[in-house]
């Protein structure tokens, strides 16, 4: 998949691990030799520090290769990280469409879409989107992974585009047109009794000072409109291509199961791709367990273990192993989907349950060796 897509988009529900399987396979694509780019909408500052940088922002930040260096991870390729900004997106998008500079400034101006541009809904997936597409041709790199928006339902970026199109192309936005339009001032004689009766009502509680930014606002992005609804179409399409992979992630928690299960559903009825799935931190079983004896002669000398060390050592892997059998047991569903889902190509990786945070480049690493095997070499494993 690193080497066969142009772009991965790791989806999943908030908390899995997300971040953290972008960056690894990121990772794993620029030991393979490539240009990577990661876009991330929140990410952890441990990780981020790690990399060498000590906060991420919305420009594009290459990672030190001696930062790698230091860390004894060979990467021929390179690495660079974005933080994803809402309102940046936006604002460049308007930029881009409005037909004039003027037209540009009164809605980059207008109070109602400073809000509408951090804060409506749909607003932050559809800009993902807007972003990555903006960059998905972009020469300067070879691969690019995107980190989803952390959303109630983390494929609400698939529609977001038509939603956002909805939003502006409703038959509200319409009354504050028609009501507008004609002298650039919000009257509402133009307007049939009862539309009108609903935005006087609005106006007592609101102010007609706010219902004039909402007119003008709204008038001034209907200039803008035609541009908006070829774009977003073409975003929309470009999430569909066969260039585009998509990566689930999950945790063997079974509402992560239910999720990622209803994420595969809704990617099949669009007709995509589920390329592969990862499960993050998997508990082992242990077939068998040495003797307390074995344990004693192994940790004899090492005071740290204190008294009853072996026993206690012993427990640990007892419950460790009754945590693994948990987590088969919840990812029996899981596994009986992923059977059908193999015969399309789909995978399944499970990253172990580390007993640390993956905070820094050895143990980033380690997750992408896991992910994406290779051998020394650099060649891919079989």
């Amino acid at each position: 998949m690193l080497d066969s897509r142009r772009v991965i988009l790791c989806v999943g529900c908030g908390g899995v691990g997300k971040t953290t399987t972008s960056a690894a396979l990121g990772l794993a694509a620029a030991r393979r030799g490539k240009r990577v780019l990661c876009l991330t909408i929140d990410p952890a500052r441990r990780l981020s520090q790690s990399l060498g940088i000590e906060e991420m922002t919305t420009e594009a930040q290459t990672i030190d290769p001696a930062v790698f260096a230091r860390a004894g991870v060979d990467v021929p390729g390179s690495m660079t990280v974005m933080m994803l900004d809402t309102k940046s997106t936006f604002d460049s998008l308007v930029t881009q469409l409005a037909p004039s500079a003027e037209q540009r400034d009164r809605i980059l101006g207008n109070v109602l879409y400073k809000y509408i541009s951090t804060s409506l809904a749909g607003t932050q997936e559809y800009m993902a989107m807007e972003k990555l597409y903006a960059v998905k041709d972009d020469p300067a790199y070879d691969i690019i992974l995107l980190d989803t928006p952390p959303t109630t339902n983390a494929l609400d970026f698939l529609d977001a585009p038509e939603r956002l199109v909805g939003a502006i192309d409703s038959a509200a936005t319409r009354w504050f047109v028609q009501a507008f339009q004609s002298s650039g001032k919000l009257s509402l004689n133009l307007l049939a009794r009862s539309t009108a009766a609903v935005l006087k009502g609005m106006g007592k509680l609101t102010g007609s000072g706010f219902l004039e930014q909402v007119a003008s606002f709204i008038t001034e992005i209907n200039t803008v409109f035609g541009g908006w609804r070829a774009r977003a179409e073409t975003v929309s399409a470009a999430l569909r291509g066969p260039d585009v992979a998509y990566v689930l992630v999950t945790t063997p928690d079974p509402l992560c199961v239910r999720e990622v299960l209803f994420f595969a559903d809704r990617l099949r009825e669009q007709k995509m791709k589920r390329d592969a799935f990862v499960v993050n931190r998997v508990h082992p079983v242990y077939a068998s367990k040495p003797s307390p004896e074995a344990v004693d002669s192994v940790i004899a000398g090492h005071a740290e273990f204190g008294a009853h060390g072996a026993a206690r050592l012993l427990q640990a892997v007892d419950d460790e192993s009754r945590v693994g059998a948990l987590d088969r047991r919840h990812l029996i569903d899981l596994d009986m989907a992923i059977a059908t889902e193999r015969r399309g190509g789909s995978l399944r990786v499970d990253v172990p349950a580390f007993p640390y945070d993956i905070y820094d480049v050895v143990r980033l690493a380690r997750v992408s060796d896991v992910l994406a095997p290779f051998t020394s070499s650099g060649a891919p494993t079989t």
